[in-house]
């Protein structure tokens, strides 16, 4: 059983009724507020361990409250899982870039919403920090090595260029975890590269065909961007 504290901001009182009792029943301390005013007292009281956000609120809209949080220094480091009804793609893609660590549509499963919340928790217990540079990292079948820029695919070599190397470090080095396509270059060539979404398509592409069956790892989130996916 857990005993994290969770910030739930939810303006329908059905579906905040339904997430407490699953969230309590789990062993989560809850936090319950139906507006985003309200959960910004809630944060600043008690720092939650996870919030659990609805993008579209009364007030202050979800956005603006993801945009709050992670501007404190109080509350930066605590993630933020999205709930957002589906069509809202554009809410889902600003929120990730303001830094939320995932969402969930409405309407959702409550067993696929607690094992997202689990696996934030679980990414934020190990630090979700790439590793040194001076350490290969292996998953799925492939090491990659930062100091060799050396990636190797069940011990044979793959020859990628400097931009696939960095966009796939970066990527394995967080799986799980979802990246827009302005996060994967912001992170690759920083701020001032200017590359179109067209352009992070195209290496996505390579790397999957360089990578053969192992490429599989690297998933398509329709309307959002790509994620990598742990195979093992």
């Amino acid at each position: 059983m857990s005993n994290e504290n969770i910030l739930v901001i939810e303006d329908e009182e059905d579906i905040l009724a339904l997430v407490h009792y699953n969230l309590a029943r789990e062993g989560y301390t809850v936090t319950p507020v139906t507006s985003g005013e309200e959960g910004l007292k809630a944060a600043a009281r008690q720092l939650p361990d996870l919030v659990l956000l609805d993008l579209m609120l009364p007030g202050l809209d979800g956005l603006e409250i993801c945009r709050r949080l992670k501007k404190s220094p109080e509350t930066a480091a605590v993630p933020i899982i999205m709930v957002s009804a589906r069509g809202e793609e554009a809410d889902v893609v600003a929120g990730l870039e303001l830094g939320a660590e995932d969402y969930v549509t409405k309407p959702f499963s409550t067993k696929v919403l607690l094992a997202r919340i689990r696996n934030v928790l679980r990414r934020r217990e190990r630090d979700a920090a790439p590793p040194d540079d001076n350490e290969a990292l292996v998953i799925s079948g492939i090491s990659i090595h930062p100091g060799r820029n050396e990636v190797l695919v069940d011990g044979r070599p793959v020859d990628l260029t400097y931009t696939e190397f960095r966009v796939l470090h970066f990527l394995a080095g967080r799986p799980g975890w979802v990246f827009t396509r302005y996060q994967i270059v912001n992170a690759v060539r920083g701020d001032d590269y200017a590359v179109t979404d067209r352009a992070v398509d195209v290496q996505i592409v390579g790397l999957r065909k360089k990578l053969g069956r192992a490429g599989q790892c690297i998933e398509t989130v329709r309307g959002v961007g790509y994620r990598f996916k742990d195979q093992d």
